[in-house]
């Protein structure tokens, strides 16, 4: 699909009622968004043969916050490496990797974070005792985000 072509769809979307435009061409699939409240346009474009429903993610309750620095407990924050999505263990129903409480090795697993459907091991880098987890399993997080607190 081509620039041109691209951009008069975008036109499109952006002057009718629509909130959402869906086009396959061939192996091609393009997806335009309207933004809401003034985020940017969302467009994707890639073949439908790489295209995957996302793996479902329970959704973390609107009332519970990211905790701030100083709410932390003492000790060492083992903080996420990436953008993903963060499991505690290596399969459902599966025994977790890490509990409160529990002593750790510098090298132990901590956790996964798949990222762009790839699964990386979170391993800590000091030894002690797990004081908190500060993420629950399932849930998005972000580059930097605490996840366990060492002591």
């Amino acid at each position: 699909m081509d620039l041109r072509k691209l951009k008069k769809l975008i036109d499109l979307v952006e002057a009718s009622g629509i909130a959402e435009l869906e086009i396959t061409e061939g192996e091609e699939k393009v997806r335009i968004a309207k933004s809401i409240a003034g985020a940017p346009m969302m467009m994707s474009h890639m073949p439908q043969h790489m295209m995957h429903a996302p793996a479902p993610v329970a959704a973390a309750p609107a009332a519970v916050a990211a905790p701030a620095e100083d709410a932390l407990p003492e000790g060492h924050v083992v903080r996420s490496p990436m953008v993903g999505t963060f499991y505690r263990a290596p399969a459902p129903g599966a025994k977790n990797f890490a509990e409160v409480g529990q002593s750790v090795s510098a090298g132990d697993t901590l956790c996964l974070i798949e990222a762009m459907k790839l699964l990386n091991e979170i391993e800590t880098d000091v030894a002690g005792v797990i004081k908190a987890i500060l993420v629950e399993n399932g849930q998005p997080v972000e580059y930097g985000e605490p996840l366990f607190v060492i002591g």
